[in-house]
């Protein structure tokens, strides 16, 4: 069974950070290479609503054009829903940002196995549907794939 992810806004704009940040540029790295298991199919991507709002959003053109693309190797989309809205509410209840909670609750209904962000914040959170992790860290816990 392949593994499904989800990531997150941030996620998909981290190889727009400053990579002379050793941090950044590693989770770049391990990010761009997550990306080319989606495109070799050899995980599942999960894409949102909460993402392509939060990408239409985007100041920056070509970023949200490069980033819009991925929508297209999904495997599946996670509309809005209440499922979605109680869930969110409950991890909201915690201190997660709303947009954050949003995300995680997609994820999880989305039956990802893996949600994947550089958000320091949101990587802290704990939830027993869902692992957390950031890129590197998915990298290093996944099983061979």
């Amino acid at each position: 069974m392949k593994h499904r992810i989800y990531l997150d806004n941030c996620c998909f704009n981290r190889p727009y950070d400053d990579q002379m940040q050793l941090r950044i540029w590693l989770e770049t790295q391990a990010k761009l290479h997550i990306q080319s298991l989606v495109y070799e199919k050899k995980i599942e991507l999960v894409w949102s609503f909460i993402l392509k709002f939060e990408n239409s959003r985007n100041v920056f053109d070509n970023r949200k054009k490069a980033i819009a693309q991925w929508e297209k190797l999904s495997s599946s989309f996670i509309e809005k829903s209440e499922e979605i809205r109680s869930i969110a509410m409950e991890i909201m209840a915690t201190g997660i940002k709303a947009a954050d909670a949003a995300h995680v609750a997609c994820a999880i209904t989305g039956h990802c196995n893996f949600f994947i962000t550089v958000d320091r914040r949101l990587l802290k959170y704990q939830d027993d549907r869902i692992r957390i992790y950031n890129p590197v860290e998915f990298i290093n816990n996944i099983e061979e794939i």
